[in-house]
């Protein structure tokens, strides 16, 4: 089920009355019903693909409870290894199911490329094996939970449905936020009340996430994949547009999900975390890796990188750590080398500005105060893109040829050129990022681009609803067959 499809345009209010006019009699009540929307909702995708959730639940949330037991008796020396242990064993069960779904095939074709170097052919088989849509996601968040309850930041829960209910929460289950206990769960415990306000704001967040998916991103989308498909065959010109057209579709594509998944969970009383922040205003790529995909980014920052020494350590290590951190980022993205190519790229960008400790130089929002940023910001900005495009070049290429081929051509005399064809869409899709930069620069402070709480663009009435109506007008005219958002797959 879409977030842009009609299905779920009538699955949203039938939950929204059925959670606050007839399960609204308990907390327990209501998380169970969350439960049952949840599955339903993933159940449309494919419903064999339950029980890994399920499973990946109740192991995690078992796990806790293991851990609080041992942590609880008075034999603390010994069982601080039987904590650890549980703690192992969940990670390496729900880790193997990971792997085994997204990368069993990836590792036996790699494994058996690897032979034919030294000349001998291997007859390994693969499986056709079929990719649970987000199980990157819950996973991850699942993993996050009993790492926290092992390392006391969060009480183990004793309550197996909201926990449940935490897991699977149909907004963010497919493809994020990746929550942390420590924010979700323990709103599964709170009294809900309909705040009106909040609801409202919702919506208008959702109303911008379908115009950054269905007039953005999928605008983009079309040149994008037509200059990708054939891009040995294109000009210069088309390929850096379509790169360009590439990093846009990406983030609205993405972005554009969160949005809806943030402005639906405020319908129920709930407060995700804020998954992107403008990456696109960011001076340098450590402010790029501040502002993008967040819940992800801090994830591992907090559970791979600081564990492992961060740059606390000396100057080697931080340069491994820094190297581990990406590439394990690319390779959760895909089982493709591409994915793995483009975690090498950035972590080769990152490293500058964290050996010489400028990777916290830019903490506040660009041209803060400020109406216009300066030039020295603007050119910051650009050039920040420009690397970031690149990556998204590899990142989007099929293979690794292919993306170095499609960088190579880029750099030529054709790069000036002007093809006289598929100039209707491009003018679409020039007019669509350049109008989504103009209102998100304005907005740049806001929580996100269509919030009114204090002074703003939109404090006003009139432009306030002048602005809806043109992105509901917008919407429906370019709405068309459902497209699947991107992070699906990974």
């Amino acid at each position: 089920m879409l977030f842009n499809s009609l299905e779920f345009a009538i699955f949203l209010p039938t939950v929204f009355l059925l959670y606050w006019f007839v399960f609204n009699k308990s907390i327990r009540l209501q998380n169970a019903f969350i439960v049952v929307a949840s599955y339903f909702f993933y159940a449309c995708w494919d419903w064999r693909f339950l029980f890994l959730i399920a499973l990946t639940s109740v192991s995690s949330w078992y796990s806790g409870y293991l851990i609080k037991y041992f942590s609880n008796s008075s034999h603390k020396k010994s069982n601080n290894k039987k904590e650890k242990s549980v703690l192992i064993c969940n990670i390496v069960l729900n880790i193997s199911i990971l792997v085994f779904f997204k990368y069993y095939n990836f590792f036996t074709e790699s494994f058996a490329s690897f032979f034919t170097l030294f000349g001998k052919e291997l007859n390994i088989s693969t499986l056709n094996i079929i990719l649970p849509v987000g199980i990157s996601f819950y996973t991850f968040q699942a993993i996050g939970y009993s790492i926290d309850v092992y390392k006391g930041k969060i009480t183990a829960t004793d309550d197996i449905i909201a926990f449940l209910a935490f897991v699977s929460f149909f907004p963010q289950l497919v493809a994020g936020p990746i929550e942390r206990a420590t924010n979700l769960l323990p709103q599964f415990y709170r009294q809900r009340t309909f705040n009106y306000n909040e609801s409202v704001d919702g919506l208008r967040q959702i109303l911008w996430g379908l115009f950054k998916k269905i007039v953005v991103a999928d605008n983009c989308a079309i040149t994008v994949n037509q200059v990708f498909s054939s891009y040995q065959e294109q000009t210069g010109f088309m390929l850096a547009s379509a790169a360009i057209f590439f990093a846009f579709q990406i983030y609205c594509d993405f972005s554009g999900y969160s949005d809806i998944a943030i402005g639906t969970a405020k319908l129920f009383n709930f407060k995700l975390m804020r998954n992107f922040n403008l990456p696109y205003f960011s001076r340098d790529v450590a402010e790029f890796w501040r502002r993008w995909h967040i819940s992800l980014t801090t994830w591992f920052r907090d559970y791979i990188y600081i564990p492992l020494g961060g740059s606390r350590v000396n100057r080697y290590k931080t340069v491994a750590n820094t190297f581990i951190v990406f590439i394990v980022s690319g390779f959760w993205h895909g089982a493709n080398w591409t994915f793995i190519l483009w975690g090498v790229y950035h972590a080769l960008l990152f490293l500058p500005l964290i050996l010489l400790n400028k990777n916290r130089k830019h903490l506040n929002n660009v041209a803060e105060n400020r109406l216009l940023p300066s030039t020295k910001e603007l050119i910051q900005m650009i050039f920040t893109f420009i690397l970031v495009t690149i990556g998204w070049i590899i990142f989007r290429a099929e293979n690794m040829p292919q993306a170095i081929t499609y960088i190579s051509n880029i750099f030529n005399a054709s790069l000036f050129t002007v093809p006289s064809y598929g100039k209707m869409q491009y003018l679409i899709n020039i007019s669509a990022i350049a109008f989504l930069i103009i209102i998100e620069w304005l907005q740049r402070n806001k929580q996100h681009s269509l919030e009114i709480k204090g002074t703003g663009l939109f404090k006003h009435r009139a432009p306030r609803f002048a602005l809806y109506y043109f992105l509901v007008v917008c919407i429906f005219y370019f709405i068309g067959e459902e497209k699947v958002f991107i992070y699906f797959q990974f």
